[in-house]
């Protein structure tokens, strides 16, 4: 029920704001396996690899993912003490945050060994990068702009029509925006980075078929472009990650 107040609540203010905010949904143009035990947080391509990182305390991890088949090619676990969150490559280094344990991992992108822990003020949700610099949300209505050291170079408020956009989860960029699931609805949003304001949303309700749904499928979350330019998305302990189109509506 919460779930369907916050998704009818964005979609008023997508409606009161038509001619800001771009509206879209999701046409499927292929479906391919997901690990059900993937309580997804991070999702992007890098060099033709799909990369996923998953939380929960004692079994998160990252992973490379065989597209055809959802299994991992390579996969690391984290202390038991971690819970994962978002990631992402910039230069030769994958950065992996934690929700609350205040600490940030680099990995070795071509590997997967690890190189640094890094201190880190705020709460982990999401990551991604223009090619220059770490983009992260903390789950309020802020984007962070880092450095390859993790040091903050800008917040940016992030509004729809005007008002705060709260619960931004995991982020990908894609044609110079930052696309952002919202946490606990089927919204993706399309954000401008240098204004901060939402300029598309996706509705993503009814992706997953009611059939597939069981006691430990979770909220919407995993954005990722492959250098094609294909977006997929899926989400915490779905059976399926869509090759999406969006249609205007």
């Amino acid at each position: 029920m919460k779930k369907q107040l916050v998704i009818l609540a964005l979609l008023a203010l997508c409606a009161c704001s038509q001619a800001q905010v771009k509206q879209y949904r999701p046409k499927v143009v292929k479906e391919y396996p997901h690990d059900m035990m993937a309580y997804t947080q991070g999702l992007f391509f890098h060099g033709g690899k799909l990369y996923e990182t998953t939380g929960q305390y004692g079994t998160s991890t990252i992973r490379t993912v065989d597209l055809a088949t959802g299994k991992p090619v390579v996969e690391k676990k984290l202390n038991r003490k971690y819970f994962g969150e978002g990631s992402v490559i910039l230069g030769k280094d994958l950065y992996v945050l934690t929700w609350t344990n205040k600490v940030a991992f680099r990995y070795d992108a071509a590997t997967l060994s690890y190189k640094q822990t890094v201190s880190y003020p705020r709460e982990g949700w999401g990551l991604t990068t223009d090619g220059k610099q770490l983009i992260a949300s903390d789950g309020s209505a802020n984007l962070y702009f880092l450095d390859a050291d993790m040091k903050l170079l800008k917040k940016l408020p992030v509004t729809m029509n005007g008002r705060p956009l709260r619960n931004l989860n995991e982020l990908e960029w894609i044609d110079g925006r930052i696309w952002a699931n919202v946490y606990m609805t089927d919204m993706i949003v399309m954000i401008n980075p240098s204004s901060g304001k939402v300029e598309g949303a996706l509705d993503c309700t009814g992706l997953l078929p009611d059939e597939l749904y069981t006691s430990a499928t979770d909220v919407l979350n995993g954005i990722a472009v492959d250098d094609k330019g294909k977006i997929y998305v899926t989400g915490k302990n779905w059976p399926k990650l869509y090759q999406i189109e969006l249609i205007s509506k």
